[in-house]
C-alpha cells in the first residue's frame, strides 16, 4: 500500500454471469485514495461506480483483483454507505435512524445521546427528532441518511449519488452541510454523481470513467481551494476549463458506447 493511503485498488475486475453469458462491469481497476481525501467518481449511465461501491463496501465480491482498506482503530466501523433516498427505516423515528448504528454497536447510551444530539443539529434535524420517514420531504430523509452516517463515526464515506432526487435548493442546502461536517471529521469519501458541477464544488479529485466495461481514464485534480461556489465554477477560468474537459469526456464515452451498441 501506498504511503498515507487509506483505500488500495488493484487490477480490480467485476464480471456478472446469467446462464451463458457474461458481462464486465470493472475493467482492470487500480487506484489509490489517501485519507480525508474527498473523491467524487463521474462517467455514462451503467460504467459500473455502483459496483465499485458496493466492492468496497463489502457487498459485492471482485471476480480478480483485490482492495485493502487501512483500519486506524479496532471497534470503530470501516464504511458506511448513503444511498439515493433509500437508507432510512421507515419504522424508527429520525433520532432513532440517526442513533441505529451506534446501538447495534452497544456504545454506552451517554455517547449515543452526544452524537446522535450532534448530528441532528449539525444537519438542522434536531426539531424533527420525533418524526417518522413518511413524515419527511427527500431532503429531509437524506439529511436523516447523513447524519447517521457520520454520527456512526465510520472511517470512509461511500456515498451513491444522495442527492440526485432532490431539487436544486435542496441539493445545494445539503451540498453546504455534507462540506461542513467533512471539514470538521476529515472522513475520506467517495462520491457518486452524474453532476459536474456537484464534483468540481465538492471534491479534491475527480475520476473519470469509461463507458462499460468501466475503467478509470482520466484523473482530474480540483486544487481551486474551498469553499467554491457555483459562481466560481462559471467564472473562474481553470475551474470553467476542467468542467468543459470533464463533459466532453462524458459526451466522447457516451457516443463511443451508441457506436460499439449498434
Amino acid at each position: 500500500m501506498r504511503k498515507n493511503a487509506k483505500i488500495e485498488i488493484r487490477n480490480l475486475t467485476k464480471a456478472f454471469y446469467k446462464k451463458q453469458l457474461s458481462v464486465t462491469a470493472l475493467d482492470d481497476i487500480s487506484l489509490s485514495i489517501g485519507e480525508g481525501e474527498f473523491v467524487c467518481i463521474v462517467g455514462p449511465s451503467g460504467c459500473g461506480k455502483t459496483t465499485l461501491l458496493r466492492i468496497l463496501a463489502g457487498l459485492e465480491q471482485p471476480s480478480i483483483g483485490e482492495f485493502e482498506i487501512r483500519s486506524e482503530q479496532e471497534g470503530r466501523p470501516l464504511q458506511s454507505m448513503v444511498f439515493q433516498e433509500r437508507g432510512v427505516i421507515p419504522w424508527l423515528t429520525v433520532k432513532e435512524n440517526v442513533a441505529f448504528g451506534l446501538k447495534m454497536r452497544k456504545l454506552s447510551k451517554d455517547v449515543i445521546q452526544e452524537r446522535t444530539d450532534y448530528y441532528l443539529q449539525k444537519t438542522g434535524l434536531d426539531r424533527f427528532a420525533h418524526l417518522y420517514p413518511k413524515e419527511l420531504s427527500g431532503g429531509m430523509k437524506q439529511r436523516v441518511s447523513i447524519a447517521r452516517a457520520f454520527a456512526n463515526d465510520p472511517e470512509i464515506l461511500l456515498m451513491d449519488e444522495p442527492f440526485a432526487a432532490l431539487d436544486e435548493q435542496n441539493k445545494f442546502i445539503l451540498q453546504e452541510e455534507l462540506l461542513s461536517i467533512w471539514s470538521e471529521t476529515r472522513k475520506t469519501v467517495i462520491f457518486i454523481t452524474h453532476s459536474i458541477d456537484e464534483a468540481i464544488l465538492l471534491s479534491d479529485r475527480i475520476l473519470l470513467m469509461s463507458a462499460q466495461p468501466g475503467k478509470i481514464i482520466q484523473q482530474v485534480q480540483i486544487d481551486t481551494p474551498r469553499p467554491r461556489t457555483m459562481e466560481d465554477i462559471r467564472k473562474d477560468p481553470k475551474l470553467a476549463e476542467q468542467f468543459v474537459d470533464i463533459w466532453k469526456h462524458l459526451q466522447d464515452e457516451v457516443q463511443r458506447s451508441r457506436k460499439e451498441n449498434k
